[in-house]
């Protein structure tokens, strides 16, 4: 398989996940589904993160089976620090954030003729953005470092030959890109304003274009402990997200069962999703 295949194969597979960004825009909606939807993505990145879990542990499970300790206890580490930084790593830069935005607010008009520099300084970051865009913000990003890892599995394939094992991969990670675009938008119907279509086209390209380098880097060069990296990453920063949509969904909806319905069939979605490819050989 040539090079420009191989790459074509990382586009198909991130370029999916365009399909469920225009959800974002929806308005009109009731509480109650506001909450559901924020629900059910969460329950779609439960899935994803069970699905992470499992593939970014495997190897160190492997190691452990062969009584390779050295082997061990380095993808051990490396499962564990890639696991801490994606979720500790978002919190600590949430809360700088917002430290920020809460510092600008408070900083006094010097009144006419004269200014604070911090008045004319540009926001930056997630400070500039409603929690709504940065929890959507945050869900791209999650699923963009889990993506990449996916992207890297493809170009693996392809590169070693494995050329039906590749394509499989792509219809694969193409189904399961198509939900997890819903996943990112469902915090933005809890806005009046509906996003624009530049902010959705953003949130794709962070989720999905690293299906696309993933491949691209696949392809050159393979490893599976950098593929431990980047899922433990994954996994963390999902986790995050998780407890902040799920956080969401009850501030919008104090009626518990809308939330575990939401939950529910977000659950139902993701397996449901996976029993497919499974039952069509994938």
């Amino acid at each position: 398989m040539s090079t420009g295949q191989i790459i074509l194969l990382g586009a198909i597979a991130g370029v999916t996940i365009f399909l469920g960004l225009p959800v974002g825009r929806i308005r009109g909606l009731s509480v109650m589904w506001r909450s559901v939807l924020n629900a059910g993505a969460a329950g779609v990145l439960v899935f994803l993160l069970v699905e992470t879990v499992i593939h970014a542990f495997e190897p160190v499970e492997h190691a452990l089976e062969d009584h390779e300790w050295g082997t061990f206890v380095g993808r051990g580490l490396i499962f564990v620090v890639g696991l801490g930084v994606g979720l500790l790593g978002l919190v600590a830069y949430d809360r700088w954030s917002k430290r920020r935005s809460e510092h600008r607010a408070t900083v006094p008009s010097l009144g006419p003729g004269a200014a604070a520099v911090a008045e004319f300084a540009p926001a930056r970051g997630l400070a500039t953005l409603s929690e709504p865009k940065r929890i959507a913000l945050m869900i791209a990003v999650g699923i963009g470092i889990h993506n990449l890892a996916e992207g890297l599995a493809i170009g693996q394939a392809a590169k070693t030959d494995l050329t039906k094992l590749a394509v499989l991969l792509v219809i694969g990670f193409a189904v399961h890109n198509a939900t997890e675009g819903f996943g990112i938008v469902a915090p933005l119907t809890s806005e009046q304003e509906r996003p624009s279509w530049g902010f959705l086209g953003l949130m794709g390209l962070i989720a999905g274009g690293p299906t696309f380098l993933g491949t691209v880097v696949g392809q050159a060069w393979t490893s599976e402990w950098l593929s431990i990296l980047f899922l433990s990453l994954a996994a963390g920063s999902i986790l995050y997200v998780v407890v902040q949509l799920l956080r969401v969904a009850a501030k919008l909806d104090h009626d518990q069962m809308h939330v575990m319905w939401g939950l529910f069939a977000g659950l139902v979605i993701g397996f449901g999703t996976e029993l497919v490819l499974v039952a069509a050989g994938l």
